[in-house]
Order: C-alpha cells, then structure tokens, then sequence
C-alpha cells in the first residue's frame, strides 16, 4: 500500500465525529438555556417572557443530543467506519474558512470589499483562474449588487471604510 492510498483511507472515524456532534449540540443547547434563564421563562404582564420559547427549544436540543450522544457510545457497531478522508475534510475546510472569514469580515470592510475578496480568493485559488479572468467578476458581482440593492431596492448593506472614503 502507497503512502497516498494511506492517506485517503485515514481520517475520523464516523463514531468520532457522531460523539463530537452530540457533544457541540449538547454544549450549544446549554448556552441557549442559559441565555434563556437570564431573560426570563416565565409569563409577564404582556404575555411570555424573551426567555419562554427558546428556553423549550433548547431542552429539546438537550434530549436530542444525549440521546445520539448514547446511541453513539453504545452502539459501537453501527458506528464503525470512516467518516471521511482527510483529503475530503481538507476540501471541505478550503471553503469553510475562506467562508467563515468572509462573514467575519463583513462588518469591518463592508460587504462590498468582503464580497471582492472571497470571489478573489475562491477564483484564484480554487478554481485555478488568471487574475484577468477573475478581477472583472470580482468587481462586477458586487458592483451589480450594490446598484440592484442600494440604487434599486433602496436597502442598505454593510459599509466599510471604503464604501465611506467613495461616498457610496
């Protein structure tokens, strides 16, 4: 066996990510309940409090993950297997990121600039084109967004500093 069929037949194991999907549910739906108990579950003058709705959902949330954190744990033969390769994680993680930074860009640049730069990235080093072929898109898309949004529709999206700087 060559390193590289190694390689793709190595990763977490779907017993793994299943426990570790349980657990994240689990956690999150804790931070919802807590969140909940802050503002209040009760009924107020008005009706229910902030609290009332999310507090419920988050108890489902709970259940739900501890019953597939169990059926994980125990049912160990079900659960054999690869989840996925590295390299298929690794693919996935090339447009996770690059996403995620976007939307964390979004309000310090503006979504205009953001924009410019994740069709940049995502052209250029995922789809392997020239510079000549993606700096068109990468300026016309937002550009055309923002004339459609902002001129047409009349709704405000996130601006940055250069948004500021050209008076849009």
């Amino acid at each position: 066996m060559s390193d590289q069929s190694h390689m793709a037949e190595s990763g977490p194991s779907q017993r793994t990510v299943e426990i570790a999907v349980a657990l994240s549910a689990l956690a999150f739906g804790f931070i919802v309940l807590l969140g909940s108990l802050q503002v209040g579950i009760d009924w107020g003058v008005e009706g229910p409090r902030p609290g009332f709705f999310p507090f419920y959902i988050s108890l489902f949330i709970m259940v739900a993950s501890i019953y597939n954190l169990v059926q994980a744990t125990t049912l160990g033969g079900i659960k054999q297997g690869l989840f996925s390769s590295w390299e298929q994680l690794r693919r996935v993680m090339s447009v996770v990121v690059p996403s995620t930074v976007y939307v964390a860009l979004v309000p310090f640049l503006g979504i205009y600039v953001s924009s410019f730069l994740l069709i940049t990235v995502f052209m250029m080093w995922l789809g392997s084109y020239s510079a000549w072929k993606t700096l068109p898109i990468a300026i016309g898309v937002p550009t055309v967004v923002y004339i459609v949004f902002e001129r047409y529709f009349q709704i405000a999206l996130p601006k940055g500093p250069v948004e500021y700087w050209l008076g849009l």
